[in-house]
């Protein structure tokens, strides 16, 4: 498999936005004319039920990460975007973590799966909003790390205590197998256009200035619109119900979905951008 980015949508905390995130971040690269494939790790499936399909595999996780069943067709679902593929969470019994715990490859099972994957641009990976062994593999295989974060103090202090350790320890274990960890990047999501929000967003860039860990706060944020939800709602990523100079930006201060993903998208892949920018 050859792919160019591979990405972990990782929070140690749920709630945060994380597939939300998966699901836009997918459907405006495939606009974009990326050959994009979503994996749902989450035990919850939500991404899987984001977007209708137009082709369902009979597999998914469970049959990749436990049979290390990499045929397309048995694994990989199609949904209604073109260039758009998921793997779909198939794990209705809960059995996936208990089994990778054991097997003594658990946490790098799927970095070595993804070479056997047919070629994509881009690999977006939705994870637990937990510590677990599923995510510590996302992580493992990834390229770099996107954490979405509430800018909120409680959710700070989360963030430097839960997803930080998390990330410390997959740090070491990549290490010990020969390479360090992927750029962790976080992102600001459902962000009031209010100053008091603004002042809070600023004050939590400069406590997390002062952690250890590295890591990169995007220039970019995401609003807190209904956009996001009615998106979710009718199956379609966020940018086609506000494209690009859309009326609904008429006496609104907040940016359009469109714009805001194309900022986010374009800091985490600058050489798509010009591709993201057309859309």
């Amino acid at each position: 498999m050859q792919v160019n980015s591979i990405v972990s949508i990782v929070s140690s905390k749920g709630g945060v936005g994380k597939t939300t995130t998966s699901a836009n971040l997918g459907g405006i690269a495939a606009d974009a004319g990326l050959k994009t494939l979503l994996i749902d790790l989450d035990g919850q499936p939500t991404l899987s039920s984001y977007f209708p399909l137009e082709y369902q595999a009979p597999g998914g996780t469970f049959d990749l990460l436990v049979h290390s069943n990499t045929t397309a067709e048995n694994i990989i679902s199609r949904t209604n975007i073109p260039g758009l593929d998921i793997i779909l969470s198939n794990d209705p019994h809960n059995q996936l973590e208990t089994l990778l715990l054991h097997a003594p490859d658990g946490r790098l099972r799927l970095r070595s799966l993804l070479k056997r994957l047919p070629a994509y641009d881009l690999v977006i990976i939705d994870t637990k909003g937990t510590s677990a062994v599923t995510v510590e593999m996302a992580l493992v295989a990834s390229d770099l790390a996107l954490s979405p974060l509430v800018p909120e103090m409680l959710s700070a202090r989360e963030f430097s205590r839960g997803t930080l350790a998390l990330f410390a320890s997959v740090d070491r274990l990549r290490q010990s197998a020969g390479f360090g960890a992927p750029p962790l990047h976080v992102v600001f999501n459902r962000q009031d256009n209010t100053n008091d929000a603004r002042i809070i967003s600023a004050n939590i860039r400069e406590l997390m200035g002062e952690l250890v860990t590295p890591f990169h706060v995007l220039n970019a944020a995401i609003p807190a619109l209904l956009t996001y939800r009615l998106a979710a709602s009718e199956g379609v990523p966020a940018h086609r119900l506000e494209p690009s100079n859309s009326a609904r930006q008429r006496g609104r201060k907040a940016p359009l979905a469109s714009d805001t993903l194309k900022a986010v998208a374009s800091e985490l892949w600058p050489e798509w951008k010009e591709q993201f920018a057309r859309v």
